[in-house]
């Protein structure tokens, strides 16, 4: 059913979950210091190549907007192309925005931030969704999404950059690690990291060992 981008479940539509397919959940909730919106896509069997190639490449797109470098002041319709990128290089598209602004214990989709053409320019401080996704009729829906905090950057010139705030591990069992440079290794090795030392001892304050080795499990480098 995540075929459909934006489907809901029915009576008449909703089925029982088999480890042979793709399940994916956009999930989030609203909390007094902000509110969270979260998609990740998993596959509790073996995946087909097609759907390995095609999660690993949307992961691809996340990171590559998610490190890119831009001038302040910059459109986010300027850069949203970084996010297809990898799908286009193979013919493969999707047909919703790449993000969206998020609010401070207001709304979760939040005007006037974003990637499309009637969106403000991005700017130190905002907060968006960096969204990328794949869909094939019938079949699968991929999409992976993260809160993205406007940051600037480790530049001689005021650039800015993004800062993924979501501290929540993808799915290795659909990534092809052959399809991925090494600085996009690095950033997943780097981002991993900081779930460990970030979200790790919260775990273990709470006693949620269970979680806790899951957590260790699926952030190693």
């Amino acid at each position: 059913n995540a075929a459909l981008a934006h489907y809901s479940p029915s009576n008449g539509s909703s089925r029982t979950l088999s480890v042979g397919e793709m399940y994916l959940f956009d999930t989030g909730g609203q909390y007094l210091d902000g509110t969270t919106d979260i998609t990740r896509t998993v596959h509790w069997g073996q995946p087909t190549p097609l759907q390995k190639e095609a999660y690993t490449r949307v992961l691809m797109g996340s990171i590559d907007l998610s490190r890119l470098v831009f001038p302040a002041n910059t459109a986010g319709r300027t850069v949203e192309s970084f996010a297809r990128r990898a799908l286009w290089d193979v013919g493969l598209n999707y047909g919703h925005g790449t993000g969206h602004g998020i609010g401070n214990f207001l709304s979760v989709h939040e005007w006037p931030v974003g990637f499309q053409s009637n969106n403000v320019p991005l700017a130190a401080g905002m907060f968006t969704s960096i969204e990328p996704g794949y869909y094939r009729d019938g079949e699968f829906g991929i999409r992976i999404e993260d809160v993205a905090l406007v940051v600037e950057a480790q530049t001689k010139k005021p650039f800015l950059t993004f800062e993924v705030v979501s501290l929540v591990p993808y799915d290795r069992n659909l990534i092809d690690l052959s399809l991925l440079s090494p600085a996009q290794i690095q950033y997943l090795n780097s981002y991993y990291k900081r779930i460990r030392e970030r979200v790790g001892p919260e775990l273990r304050r709470q006693q949620l060992n269970e979680e806790y080795k899951w957590l260790e499990e699926n952030t190693k480098p």
